[in-house]
């Protein structure tokens, strides 16, 4: 399995449940997460990796910012840790 097979499940199931999947292009922010969903009223950042990849320390430390900053963020390598993360952004309130 690819990296791209974790974002073709990401964006179909976010679509299936009637939200958007938006790749983004952080300008001047290296090491910034890949994707916005949006789902519903809430919205989180995702990282995707190919099965097995962990983030970058770069990335682990962009992640944590908007974390602290009271968005939900994240990194996903399969399609289980894509559910959790939308599970987990649907329950969190975002600021």
């Amino acid at each position: 399995m690819l990296e791209a097979d974790i974002v073709n499940y990401m964006k179909k199931k976010v679509k299936a449940m009637g939200g958007e999947c938006r790749k983004q292009h952080w300008e001047g922010r290296r090491d910034a997460p890949d994707w916005l969903i949006l789902l519903h009223d809430r919205h989180g950042y995702l990282e995707t990796k190919a099965p097995g990849r962990k983030p970058r320390p770069g990335q682990v430390r962009e992640l944590e910012r908007l974390t602290a900053s009271g968005a939900v963020a994240g990194w996903a390598d399969s399609f289980a840790a894509v559910d959790a993360f939308i599970d987990r952004m649907l329950r969190e309130a975002l600021v």
